[in-house]
Formats: C-alpha cells, structure tokens, sequence
C-alpha cells in the first residue's frame, strides 16, 4: 500500500498506524457520544414518570407531619414498612423492626406536648429503582420544652399500590 509515491515505505507505514489511531479515537468518542446521547433522554423520560410518584411520595410525607401533629404516633406509624425489616435510624442508634420503632417513639415522645409540631422540608428525591426512592429533607420540631431542627434520609419503597418508608436516618442539630 502506497499513500504517497516516492517515499519510504518506513513514512507510509507511520502514515497508516496514525490513520488507524485516529479511526480508533474517532470510534471511540462517537461510542462514547452515543451512549451519553442515550443516557440523557433516558433521564428526561424518567423525569416525567417519576413526577406522579414524587408526588405521591410528598403526599406520604404530608401524612407523617398530620398524624404527628395530631398526636398520634400510631397513625404517624402507618407509613412505614410493617415489618422486621424496617430500621430506623436515630440518635441511640439502629433500630430493627415496626414495633421497636414505635416503642421507641413512645418512649420518646409520651404526649402531644413532648410531641409538638413537626414540619418537614423536602431537599431532593432520587429514584434508585422503579419502586425505590431515596429521600433527603430537613424536619423542624417546635415545641414548648425546646425546638428541635435537623436532617433525615429516607428510602421509600412502593408495596403494591402503596408507598411504605423502610430506611429512616434522622439526625437532630445540636
């Protein structure tokens, strides 16, 4: 194969390796461009599905807030995961199990005053699977003993048609 006559086969040979490495890289970063491509209209797909279930989880969390500011902690309660696989996550450290969890908050909080009133504040939601979401936010306890403020991690998992929270890690400031 001759790309320019007259010259040494020891340049055309140069010629060819640098003709291949460049096909190589151009291969390359056309691959790499195509699955980006493909990634990012999958996130503007996701987007709009997930919107339905964001909500849906906000609407969950709204109803943590209601039965907490009711008083009840066993309503409060309904929106975890009923099992031994919930944990939560707290101050004293891991708890295993729904009803530990209640007892927990029992302990805790003994009555509507000790309660308060809780608000939370939703930082972000992210979709791990198709029926699993982790949620970041920040809750704020007003209460006439002292207020309390801090941040939790949530996973929310879809059991049939209803969301169930699984994970919980809350963290008050000091």
């Amino acid at each position: 194969m001759i790309l320019f006559e007259n010259q040494p086969s020891e340049i055309n040979f140069r010629w060819l390796i640098l003709i291949l490495k460049f096909k190589f890289l151009l291969m390359k970063t056309l691959s790499v461009l195509i699955l980006f491509g493909l990634f990012s209209l999958n996130l503007f797909v996701d987007v709009k599905v997930n919107e339905k279930y964001k909500a849906e989880i906000n609407a969950l969390l709204q109803k943590q807030v209601s039965a907490w500011n009711e008083g009840n902690l066993e309503k409060f309660m309904e929106t975890y995961l009923k099992s031994d696989d919930l944990v939560f996550v707290g101050s004293r450290g891991p708890t295993y199990g729904w009803q530990a969890t209640l007892d927990n908050y029992k302990k805790g909080y003994p009555d509507k005053v000790a309660m308060g009133q809780l608000n939370f504040r939703v930082l972000k939601i992210s979709q791990i699977d198709k029926k699993t979401f982790f949620v970041i936010g920040r809750f704020e306890l007003t209460r006439e003993i002292s207020n309390q403020a801090g941040h939790f991690t949530m996973v929310v998992q879809k059991n049939g048609k209803v969301w169930r929270i699984s994970r919980d890690h809350s963290s008050a400031e000091k």
